[in-house]
């Protein structure tokens, strides 16, 4: 083990400048083709960085200068859709929900309308196209009958975005959906009335690839049905897949009560909970939701914070102990008063910093975007290219408007789109429910990199809270005596020592004899007359009298561990010591070797003495000590170790950690900790366990994992499928399969995120 102290330094003041934000809900959009060019007409106005997330419909825009959010909602309607400022109202604020998954709900419904009419319609039309056997004399009349809603009513969506986008001078997925549908149909439609395919007892087979032949005599209203039916399903598919998606952060916003039972005029009057105001005292009955965030002044329970915390046991609680909005009464009548409400409680400012993570983009999706901005103008080239060509080797119409139909149909770049907002989505959803908050999407790809943890000792690795660690008493005296006596005069004391031993009588039933004139020996401990002898707490040096040898043993080892003695004196004669010491959490040791396991090197980093330090990283398996040191040594020893080439993750939880969690590569805040703490951290872990820790970084790694390989599917697949369409190897129908396959199987593999399981112990 190596252990290093350093002294005390001064850092610089850091200035930021505050920008006004807003959120928007967007609407019309269709592909990722869409959140690009929204992104790119805000951000081109002055002074805004705007964010669009395909996935959530929204957008986060921050503006400054004489801009209102009217002129973003018009900036965004000059592009082609429409948008709606979204209510900061904190969950439980009213009872009529959230309308933006309403919308999306009953925009869900009408499509599973349409893509139920075109599946009845278009099955028929496919079957007689692919069964030679079925097609009776005149089939083709009964294809176009059966078609031709399906075209035009089914694939309306599909037409009415192109033909918004033509208007507004750009192209999206929908553009090449209606001109690859349009030119199949437009193409039959002339075959039947002005070419041969009209013909009675005309039939021809299905193939899976074109085939050679002359266009007069070829139907494609299979291939038109088919795409537009196939596109209508995956389209249903990935919606119905984004709301489930979104699940964990509605679930987050339904968390908090609606009502709340308020104490008036010495009656019990039950309001709607947006009526209550810090100060005020509210009755939380068994099995009921905490309204607010507060502190308890009357009564006793458990309370259920897994909503919260992730944590299952519910927590026990009484006067003073602090409570958050949004958890449950186990059981006992609670009188609480508010200590936050509206958008400054804990469970608000949670959903806001789940939403802000979800609207954010990795690292690895600004390719993406980059590629799909001009994806669709080089596709629509390429398709022109590849009609060209085959016309001129000799390859026949039927073929070159087949392969370029089916490029147009293939290369939708929805996959594309969804790979990274889908899998944040559902894994910052799936951090929620276990009290992990991610700030951004850009953490993810620190946590990959990082092979360097430093935990902060106190209220991290150990609880903060001291407790009895043991008691020695000198020859002739009786232990349990020791503790009575320290007990009856800490009684009165309100210093940690004090309530740590009273405690530590408590449970073990010590009986404590009643004290009389306790006395504050500033600097030195207390005194009290106890059974009329005067008994006095004290530290070591300040004891009235010399030390047996046996109390002197006690004194020293306790020293060297880093712990705090205080002696027990009777009648100006020490009798006893007792051992106080900040406690190390029951899991702190299973996740630091879980931390291990995963790569991470872990380093011991705290303010406290170095022997305490040492003692504390013994019992948890820590073999690299920083001890005594200072704010400012936490951030040098942070950019030393990153000097050296370490990616560093650092834990803390106080205000003297705050600066060093702001400049590691990663930072991660115990919520139990400051507000100035949790501000400076990348992560937030809400429960405090160091457990939270491991999960954190393991569903981090494994929703980038997730990214990663949504973005492997929609590239391979594009550039597989573009060139094979291109080859003339595809129908245009298998096309539309393959495509509509794409964007489902990207959402799919997000949603296996919900199944991420904690790994605490």
């Amino acid at each position: 083990m190596t252990s290093t102290a350093a002294g005390p330094q001064t850092g610089p003041a850091e200035t930021t400048e505050a920008l006004r934000d807003v959120d928007l809900e967007l609407i019309g959009m269709t592909c990722a083709s869409c959140a690009n060019r929204i992104e790119r007409k805000l951000n081109k106005l002055d002074g805004v960085t705007a964010t669009v997330n395909y996935a959530t419909e929204q957008a986060h825009v921050e503006y400054g200068g004489d801009l209102a959010p009217t002129d973003l909602i018009e900036t965004v309607r000059s592009a082609g859709y429409d948008a709606a400022e979204i209510s900061r109202e904190p969950a439980g604020a009213h009872d009529d929900g959230d309308l933006g998954p309403s919308r999306a709900e009953t925009e869900l419904a009408a499509l599973r309308q349409r893509l139920i009419v075109s599946a009845i319609l278009s099955v028929p039309v496919i079957a007689m196209a692919m069964i030679p056997a079925w097609q009776f004399t005149n089939w083709q009349w009964l294809s176009l009958t059966l078609a031709a809603p399906v075209i035009v009513w089914g694939a309306l969506p599909f037409h009415r975005a192109a033909w918004a986008g033509l208007r507004h001078g750009t192209t999206t997925m929908d553009t090449l959906v209606s001109v690859g549908t349009s030119a199949a149909f437009g193409w039959s439609i002339y075959a039947l009335f002005w070419g041969t395919a009209g013909t009675p007892g005309l039939t021809h087979g299905f193939t899976f690839i074109a085939t050679r032949g002359e266009g007069s005599s070829h139907i494609y209203l299979e291939a038109a049905a088919g795409v537009t039916t196939f596109l209508l399903a995956g389209r249903y598919f990935e919606k119905r897949a984004k709301l489930r998606a979104g699940d964990a952060l509605a679930a987050l916003a339904e968390v908090g009560a609606k009502e709340v039972t308020v104490i008036r005029d010495g009656r019990e009057v039950t309001v709607p909970v947006a009526e209550l105001s810090v100060g005020r005292r509210f009755v939380v009955r068994p099995g009921e939701k905490i309204a607010t965030d507060g502190v308890i002044r009357d009564g006793a329970s458990a309370v259920d914070q897994s909503m919260i915390t992730g944590e299952s046991v519910p927590v026990e609680v009484g006067p003073d102990s602090r409570v958050v909005g949004g958890t449950v009464n186990a059981h006992g009548r609670l009188i609480v008063e508010a200590t936050a409400v509206g958008s400054d409680t804990a469970l608000a400012q949670m959903s806001k910093m789940v939403a802000d993570a979800q609207a954010g983009k990795a690292p690895v999706q600004r390719l993406a975007d980059r590629i799909s901005s001009v994806f669709v103008p080089v596709v629509i080239a390429i398709a022109a290219g590849v009609l060209g060509f085959w016309l001129g080797v000799g390859g026949g119409t039927v073929l070159a408007f087949t392969a370029a139909v089916s490029v147009l149909v293939i290369a939708c770049p929805c996959a594309l789109g969804l790979a990274t907002p889908t899998a944040l989505m559902v894994g910052t959803g799936r951090g929620a429910q276990l009290g992990i908050l991610i700030k951004g999407p850009e953490v993810l790809e620190s946590t990959r990199r990082v092979d360097t943890i430093v935990l902060d000792k106190t209220g991290t690795v150990t609880t903060g809270d001291m407790a009895v660690d043991g008691v020695a008493a000198a020859t002739a005296v009786d232990v349990d005596e020791v503790l009575a006596l320290a007990a009856a005069v800490e009684a009165g004391s309100e210093h940690p020592i004090g309530r740590a031993i009273v405690a530590h009588a408590d449970a073990r039933e010590t009986a404590v004899p009643a004290a009389l004139d306790f006395e504050n020996l500033a600097g030195s401990g207390v005194k009290a007359l106890v059974d009329g002898v005067d008994v006095r707490v004290t530290s070591p040096r300040h004891a009235p009298g010399a030390l047996p040898g046996e109390l002197r043993s006690a004194v020293d080892s306790a020293t060297g561990q880093g712990a705090t003695p205080v002696v027990v004196s009777r009648d100006g004669a020490p009798v006893g010591v007792v051992v106080v010491a900040d406690t190390v959490k029951p899991s702190s040791a299973d996740a630091v070797a879980a931390l291990r396991a995963m790569g991470l090197r872990p380093v011991l980093l705290t303010g406290d003495n170095a022997g305490a330090a040492r003692h504390v990283a013994e019992q948890v398996g820590i073999d690299e000590v920083i001890a005594e040191v200072s704010p400012q040594d936490k951030v040098d020893t942070v950019a030393r170790l990153q000097s050296e080439g370490a990616v560093v993750a650092m834990v803390g939880d106080g205000v003297n950690d705050a600066a060093a969690l702001a400049a590691a590569d990663l930072g991660l805040a115990m919520g139990t900790g400051t507000d100035v703490a949790i501000e400076a951290g990348d992560l937030t872990l809400v429960s405090g366990d160091l457990w939270a820790v491991v999960d954190a970084i393991a569903l981090s790694r494994k929703t980038l994992s997730t990214i990663k390989s949504n973005l492997f599917w929609a590239f391979a697949y594009n550039v597989a499928a573009i060139p094979l369409a291109a080859s003339a190897l595809l129908n245009p129908m298998m096309a539309g399969l393959a495509m509509a396959f794409s964007s489902v199987f990207v959402v799919a593999n997000s949603l296996r995120l919900k199944g991420f399981r904690t790994r605490r112990t």
